[in-house]
């Protein structure tokens, strides 16, 4: 397996994401290769102050950058030669098996639907985020920002999509999937709501268990559970400032710990043809090397194919 990753990408590039890469490099099995994209000369100065021979990773010459304010379509079509267009050139290819970026966020998304595309049948792609819940075990919440509206079929899609996370990236065999809501009740919430759990409810496609509100979501009432991004974003952030006050207060508990995006390092792009890592911009080396250990466990899911034979489209 080969995962690339955008050197060039994240506030603290390249220092981080090559400290990341040989992070993971330490973790990762012997058949897994990072390759790193980007302005080789700098990736080479950051590999020679940490003594490291400049052979270590197959380093692909970029030397473009996008940065993180610039429009996203116009940034991935005049740049051709950027760390983030030639690593989806090579995804495309066949010539990596994922790609990883702390960059542009937008890019990233533009990228993907322009290169590897969408899963056929797919409605829209969707990102996620962990939920760590107090029995130790991780829950998925989904969208957190992308798709700030959504109609009640996309929704509905989202519970596949998550549920199929949830079972071959977490091993959780029947995923409970809830949808978020403000009752527990069919009849509660907005009409979107309302018209998705008519869809979701008896459906043969996943473990729909009915609306999950505010308080249950860290708990283990269901493993995936489904909004639109408006929502979800608000959910994550909140869970981010929640860990950061306890951490501008000196509280230390090993439960919030886990809040700590740095355990994850990044999440994927679900619903598109192959594996693409979105990571957060101020990601430390810590992250970098994690969202690339996530990169290997949702490459080795094979989601992308378990979707398509889900839709029928195999």
């Amino acid at each position: 397996m080969r995962i690339g990753l955008d050197a060039m990408g994240g506030d603290f590039a390249p220092e981080a994401t090559v400290s990341g890469a040989l992070l993971a490099k330490e973790v990762l099995p012997e058949d897994v290769q990072v390759v790193l994209f980007g302005d080789e000369a700098a990736i080479i100065e950051e590999l020679s102050k940490k003594g490291v021979a400049k052979d270590t990773f197959e380093i692909i010459h970029a030397p473009e950058e996008i940065g993180m304010g610039e429009h996203p379509t116009k940034a991935f079509v005049n740049k051709p030669k950027s760390s983030l267009a030639l690593g989806f050139g090579m995804l495309k290819a066949g010539k990596i098996d994922a790609f990883a970026s702390n960059g542009n966020t937008g890019v990233m998304m533009v990228g993907a639907m322009f290169t590897i595309k969408t899963v056929t049948g797919v409605i829209r792609p969707t990102i996620s985020t962990h939920l760590p819940r107090l029995d130790g075990s991780m829950g998925v919440l989904l969208d957190v920002g992308i798709n700030a509206d959504c109609k009640p079929d996309v929704l509905y899609q989202f519970g596949l999509i998550g549920s199929l996370f949830s079972q071959y990236v977490y091993g959780v065999e029947k995923p409970k999937v809830g949808l978020l809501n403000i009752g527990s009740e069919p009849e509660k919430g907005n009409l979107v709501s309302q018209a998705a759990h008519e869809l979701m409810k008896d459906n043969k496609d996943y473990n729909f268990i009915g609306n999950i509100e505010g308080n249950e979501i860290f708990t283990t009432k269901a493993d995936v559970i489904v909004c639109d991004g408006f929502t979800g974003n608000i959910v994550l952030k909140l869970a981010e400032s929640t860990y950061g006050i306890l951490k501008e207060r000196g509280i230390e508990d090993d439960y919030f710990e886990r809040y700590n995006y740095e355990n994850f390092g990044g999440t994927p792009i679900l619903g598109v043809n192959s594996t693409v890592m979105i990571g957060h911009g101020a990601s430390t080396d810590v992250a970098v090397k994690n969202m690339l250990v996530l990169a290997k466990d949702v490459t080795e899911a094979r989601l992308a194919e378990k979707l398509k034979k889900s839709l029928g489209n195999d």
